[in-house]
């Protein structure tokens, strides 16, 4: 198994949308995802593209791919970007078959790479629903520091929710 993390290139944003709009209810619901706040796929098409042709100093995302053997298995996004200080990351196995399987840690540490780089970080946040199991085992083994938890909307597409909130520093 060949593993490849990398920025996603404005072709293939159809990833991210096809995951939300076809995740079922209760797996939008682990997610903290309100369904209602899920923007048309023409709409959030033109959004990301828009995004894309920024500089990466202006850019309010970042979107990262993760490929097993050259094929789509998750992503992650950043957001809250404040660039040269720090921003926020979400990350989501897209391939059922590969949750729990420890694809993730590694897809995280490669993703916090590419975006200390491009961003010039010195911290980035992620803030996963509470009782989202894989995504907090996920992160302490990627090195992130447990910070709290807390009720807050960590997201554009997210309700009001408890989050448990993680820190990688350089």
């Amino acid at each position: 198994m060949t593993l490849t993390v990398r920025e996603m290139t404005d072709s293939e944003t159809d990833l991210i949308i096809e995951y939300f709009h076809r995740s079922t209810p209760e797996h939008l619901e682990m997610l903290g995802v309100d369904p209602t706040r899920l923007p048309g796929r023409e709409s959030w098409r033109e959004r990301l593209r828009l995004e894309f042709a920024r500089p990466v100093e202006q850019r309010t995302a970042i979107v990262v791919i993760w490929l097993s053997d050259d094929r789509p298995v998750g992503f992650s996004t950043s957001d809250k970007i404040v660039y040269g200080e720090q921003a926020n990351m979400h990350l989501h196995v897209t391939d059922p078959e590969r949750r729990s399987r420890g694809i993730g840690a590694e897809c995280v540490r490669r993703s916090v790479d590419i975006y200390f780089e491009r961003l010039k970080l010195k911290r980035l946040f992620c803030e996963p629903n509470a009782f989202n199991v894989a995504p907090n085992r996920t992160l302490q083994k990627a090195g992130f520091k447990y910070l709290k938890t807390h009720m807050t909307v960590p997201g554009p597409l997210n309700y009001h929710q408890a989050v448990t909130r993680w820190v990688i520093e350089r």
